[in-house]
């Protein structure tokens, strides 16, 4: 008999009561140090202060109205987004994939309305993740996720990642524009290379196309800087965001340049839930701390320890991981025995991660992460890379 919650996740068989900072406790009092944050969600870690009190304290004020009437709490964020970034105008939504549909029905619309109607198709990249919707789903081009949903949503071609040959050979007529993720999280925490990503913004330039980011799990600090793309020294027409956005709590963003962001008119878009009063007071609450003075560095320098640790234990078991890849503090281990193995072992030994594509371990840790959450989530990674050795010497002689 099926569950009465609908089974759509493999789910571990822990339970958690209550979190500190980058600690989970389960209901039968273990202790787990959290280094996958929800996937790259809980930027401040498990109840922060800050944004517990924003949460608790617009809760007892109103949580929403809707979108028919002014929204402060909206329109405050909104504006300190605009200032941090390249962009215009904000539109706010639930969550990444609505995100990236959001992303995706701006750069059809402003194609339109610049008198290009014939300009509907992106180009994406294999190995991405843009959602779950079906739109997203045929961005992200994945036959394992696509099987069994019917026809794919036209509209989407791809193209190898990091190949700016392969990109322009694609540009067509037809074409609107390009979505890319500064590191394809679940395509296994695979950066695009810097001049790939200026090339792109080139190339965009040249073909009068839009270039699309989705920043859904490398924006709101989690490279070091606010935004990944910053790294490249770049700017999109549009760029989508979620995950960290608000801390954990349910919130996605759309960022845009006003030559695509007045595209959508009233009546174009819309959101019941989007950028209601109490997700951007999470999200206030979250931009509050990521933007004070100095957390940023903080970001960059926990990222380089915990970089050069990880670097230090792929050296001591060369038959179980290959390499590090990744940026800031969204990193992973590309495994030699399988990943699944060695999140379990990582598991009993008390540390949290999450897997990812091309057989990778994914580590993203709060943002608030300590020097000595580091040392003890390296020992962690040790002694669990420890218990894979017989399996790596198994596979080593076959």
């Amino acid at each position: 008999m099926i569950p009465a919650l609908m089974p759509t996740y493999n789910r571990a068989d822990l339970a958690f009561e209550h979190g500190d900072g980058c600690w989970l406790y389960t209901v039968d009092g273990r202790r787990f140090l959290d280094f996958g944050s929800g996937i790259a969600t809980s930027s401040l870690g498990h109840g922060n202060k800050h944004l517990t009190d924003a949460i608790a304290a617009q809760a007892h004020k109103v949580m929403h109205v809707s979108n028919l009437y002014r929204v402060p709490q909206a329109e405050t964020l909104a504006a300190r987004l605009v200032a941090e970034t390249f962009a215009d105008s904000v539109f706010f939504c639930n969550s990444g994939a609505e995100a990236n549909e959001g992303m995706i029905k701006m750069i059809r619309r402003a194609q339109y309305e610049a008198g290009h109607p014939e300009r509907y198709r992106i180009i994406c990249f294999e190995g991405a993740f843009h959602g779950r919707t079906l739109a997203t789903l045929a961005a992200t081009g994945n036959e394992k996720y696509l099987k069994g949903f019917g026809p794919v949503v036209d509209g989407f071609d791809h193209v190898p990642f990091n190949n700016l040959n392969a990109l322009r050979d694609a540009i067509g007529p037809q074409t609107a524009g390009i979505i890319v993720e500064p590191v394809q999280g679940e395509g296994g925490i695979r950066p695009a290379h810097v001049q790939f990503l200026r090339d792109l913004r080139a190339t965009c330039d040249e073909f009068g196309i839009f270039l699309g980011m989705d920043e859904v799990q490398t924006g709101m600090g989690r490279s070091g800087k606010l935004y990944a793309h910053q790294w490249s020294g770049i700017t999109p027409d549009v760029m989508s965001s979620a995950k960290g956005i608000a801390g954990g709590f349910p919130m996605g963003a759309v960022l845009a340049k006003e030559h695509v962001a007045k595209a959508l008119t009233p009546g174009t878009h819309g959101t019941t839930y989007g950028g209601n009063p109490l997700a951007c007071a999470a999200a206030n609450a979250v931009l509050d701390v990521i933007l004070a003075e100095g957390f940023l560095d903080g970001v960059q320098a926990h990222a380089a320890k915990l970089r050069a640790g990880m670097e230090a234990i792929v050296a001591e078991f060369p038959t179980v991981f290959e390499d590090v890849r990744g940026l800031g503090l969204l990193l992973g281990f590309k495994c030699h025995v399988p990943n699944t193995q060695v999140q379990d072992a990582f598991l009993a030994e008390g540390l949290m991660t999450v897997g990812a594509g091309d057989n990778v371990v994914r580590l993203a840790p709060p943002l608030v992460v300590t020097d000595s959450d580091i040392d003890q989530a390296l020992d962690m990674l040790r002694r669990g890379a420890r218990r894979c050795l017989p399996s790596a010497a198994t596979m080593a002689a076959k």
